[in-house]
């Protein structure tokens, strides 16, 4: 199952405002590099726990649909499924009418229940799920926790920056980082 983001969020869950402070930063010369550090920490959290954090759609791609018909969705948390479209053996596709699939968006990972789907003619990604994943469509939605993980990465990666020995030597994730991010990662046995 392959996956790509169609359209990215809107908004950032903090803002460089909200990272300065938490830096004590008060001056605007490192605006643009404390921004950079901002979005490449909320990437590192939404990795670490297969969560997206400000509503984002993305497209998921399958072969062909699972033997029971349900499909596990890579993401969490969705919100709703905005598509499914089938392709035929031409390429053509075909948008499936949402009374086939039911959502079940409150287990993790989230699933899609399907009754009597088509088989895809094209192979392979004969199949596409569009679906809006992400706490809400602001900042104020995502859990506290999770802001505190992205402020933590920022802090200690604005602490270590040019400092390739100590960066190594302390890893590139702060002490706490994922005691923070723990209720949300996803368990894999």
């Amino acid at each position: 199952m392959a996956k790509a983001l169609i359209a990215p969020p809107t908004a950032l869950p903090l803002s460089v405002a909200d990272a300065k402070a938490h830096l004590r930063v008060e001056t605007p010369d490192e605006d643009g590099y404390i921004e950079g550090l901002l979005k490449a920490a909320i990437a590192h959290v939404e990795a670490g726990t297969g969560v997206a954090l400000i509503s984002q759609t993305w497209r998921v791609y399958l072969d062909e649909w699972p033997d029971d018909c349900l499909v596990e969705l890579p993401l969490h948390p969705v919100r709703s499924i905005l598509a499914v479209t089938v392709f035929d053996a031409e390429g053509a596709p075909q948008a499936l009418d949402a009374q086939l699939w039911r959502l079940d968006a409150v287990s993790r990972p989230a699933r899609l229940v399907f009754r009597a789907p088509p088989d895809p003619g094209l192979a392979p990604n004969g199949i596409e799920i569009d679906l809006r994943a992400g706490f809400g469509d602001t900042g104020n939605e995502v859990p506290d926790q999770l802001r505190r993980a992205v402020l933590l990465l920022v802090a200690h990666w604005h602490e270590l920056r040019g400092s390739a020995p100590d960066a190594a030597m302390l890893g590139l994730e702060p002490a706490g980082y994922r005691r923070l991010i723990a209720p949300f990662a996803e368990v894999r046995l």
